[in-house]
């Protein structure tokens, strides 16, 4: 609660010096300015936009408007709620005010962490509201591979994030189970299958050639036996793959520690009528139109680049149709916000999905589709080459068993979504300093592994207590402000829908442990002394246990 009450102090403190200053602007408004955590230590602990954001309304340039607020909201502090917690403000260019964090404010973040535990820097700047986040969606064609372990990774940290700024989540598996694709999975298998009954078959053009496809026409034959040869059967070996594929997609995910709490199948929304209800909403209002024997929708009235076919001349949908009625089925269901997460490959279709959204009536900002990029993976140094169809890639469930499910999910995160990612198996395998996530779980680790040291030492509970005598040096006072910093950065992920800054966040924080146990002596023969800094310890603990949670990644107690 202290960091709540201390953000919406300071939101309300910015916000009354925003009026005093310059009337013409709402306090609504005002309120909605952003904090974050200044990079450059000299720069201040906390710092706000709230000159750059409003500078254009105030008709002043952004660095006169910020010394302008920073000189007033100096003179209010002695006034304010906050006067024992900001020691000072002060106006930096290009117009972002800084403030100082008071001694007192550094313990009370100690306090705070302390009583929290599992719950310091949680927020609720969600209000509550339902997202939902679909992520991975893969086809059910093929094993999962390193793209979507990068893809499930994302989506389910990303989940973990909003859930602790207080939106309610629900994550959704979009299962693309009928079509062309699925088709081809069953000719594929049934090609196999007849080899294996020692007939002559054509394989598929752009059939599937993974050895999962001969695994699977294996288990067909020993099932049923030959009871397919002399019957076409595409639905049935199309089916039995789609399902095989399926249970094996829910298996990988969950040993990845990814769930899903709806599996959405496209099968299921065709037989539901709602492909149809949806065309027929849009052409009520007149947004559908006929053009070469096919059916369009009028797209590019909302922002698309052209309009698009729903409804093929052969009377046929379209990929687009089913997507429409499946987002607006998704706002019947009362969700506010939609997250799509995707891969590169469907870059090109955000517009359209974006113009049905608006086609609905509904703002474009309550649906979020976010692009995770490919990854490589490097092995003795050279890429592995990915093809789903040619069978030849490196599946989740294979990285998994080599490199562990924590690194591989730690690893799936160092780069921001929207970059490539290269995915070194050498130093994945490491277990040194030298691989991120083990110095972060080292960290956690090495200080649990003090207070065995000090329980043994004692022969009874560890007592840790706050004793600010011995927490008064710089270093001390950095890793305070850094520990304070930790519910920003949620609020900076929940509100960029992006995870990297944890990922930073967390090796920033390890360092700053690690740095001082190698220069301080944290079990002591001064009982107050040993007390003190075991306090500060277990305050980093409980941040980094509490991050790495929300990446799904494992907080050993011994390494």
């Amino acid at each position: 609660m202290v960091f709540k009450v201390f953000e919406k102090n300071l939101r309300t403190l910015i916000a009354g010096c925003v009026k005093e200053v310059t009337p013409n602007i709402a306090r609504e408004d005002a309120l909605e300015i952003g904090l974050e955590a200044p990079k450059d230590k000299s720069h201040g602990d906390i710092a706000t936009n709230a000159a750059l954001k409003l500078s254009g309304r105030a008709k002043k340039a952004p660095m006169e408007y910020a010394a302008l607020l920073a000189e007033r909201i100096n003179q209010r502090l002695t006034d304010s709620r906050l006067k024992t917690e900001i020691d000072r403000a002060e106006a930096k260019r290009p117009g972002f005010i800084n403030f100082w964090f008071s001694e007192r404010r550094l313990f009370e973040t100690l306090e705070d962490i302390a009583k929290k535990k599992v719950r310091y820097g949680s927020l609720d700047i969600g209000n509550k509201k339902k997202v939902n986040i679909e992520f991975v969606s893969a086809n059910p064609t093929g094993p999962l591979t390193i793209a979507h372990g990068r893809q499930a990774a994302f989506g389910d940290a990303l989940a973990n994030i909003l859930k602790f700024a207080g939106y309610g989540v629900t994550r959704e598996y979009y299962l693309n189970d009928e079509g062309n694709q699925i088709d081809l999975l069953g000719r594929s298998i049934r090609a196999r299958y007849l080899e294996l009954c020692g007939l002559d078959s054509e394989f598929p053009d752009g059939g599937y050639k993974g050895a999962y496809i001969a695994e699977m026409a294996k288990a067909a034959k020993a099932k049923y036996g030959e009871r397919f040869v002399r019957r076409e059967s595409p639905e049935f070996f199309a089916t039995f793959g789609c399902n095989w594929m399926v249970n094996d997609i829910k298996e990988d995910l969950r040993n990845f520690n990814v769930t899903f709490d709806v599996w959405y199948s496209q099968k299921r929304l065709n037989k539901s009528g709602k492909i149809k209800n949806a065309l027929k909403f849009l052409s009520r209002k007149k947004l559908l139109y006929e053009k070469g024997g096919a059916t369009w929708f009028k797209s590019s009235k909302f922002g698309d680049d052209k309009d698009r076919v729903v409804v093929k001349s052969t009377g046929e949908y379209t990929y687009l149709a089913p997507d429409v009625a499946y987002h607006m089925y998704k706002f019947k269901r009362g969700f506010e916000i939609l997250i799509d997460s995707w891969g590169p490959d469907h870059h090109g279709y955000i517009g359209r999905i974006k113009a049905a959204v608006k086609a609905f009536g509904r703002k474009k900002a309550v649906l979020e589709t976010l692009i995770v990029q490919l990854s490589t993976l490097y092995k003795d140094g050279k890429a592995v080459q990915i093809s789903t169809r040619a069978g030849e890639f490196i599946t989740l469930r294979d990285l998994v068993k080599d490199v562990g499910r924590d690194v591989a999910r730690f690893f799936f995160l160092t780069r921001k979504r929207d970059s490539h990612l290269d995915f070194d198996l050498a130093l994945a395998k490491k277990h040194s300093m030298d691989n991120p996530v083990y110095y972060i779980q080292y960290a956690h680790a090495r200080i649990c592994s003090m207070l065995k040291y000090s329980r043994e030492k004692k022969k009874g509970p560890v007592k840790a207590s706050l004793h600010r005598r011995h927490l008064k040096g710089q270093d001390e006072t950095d890793i305070m402000k850094l520990l304070g910093r930790f519910p920003l950065v949620i609020e900076l992920c929940a509100r960029s829908l992006e995870v990297f800054p944890l990922i930073s966040y967390l090796e920033e924080t390890a360092s700053a442990f690690h740095s001082y146990y190698d220069k301080y002596r944290i079990i002591t023969d001064d009982a107050s002394l040993t007390e003190g800094r075991l306090f500060l310890c277990l305050a980093i603990r409980t941040v980094l246990a509490n991050g790495l949670r929300l990446l799904g990644v494992a907080s050993p107690k011994s390494m």
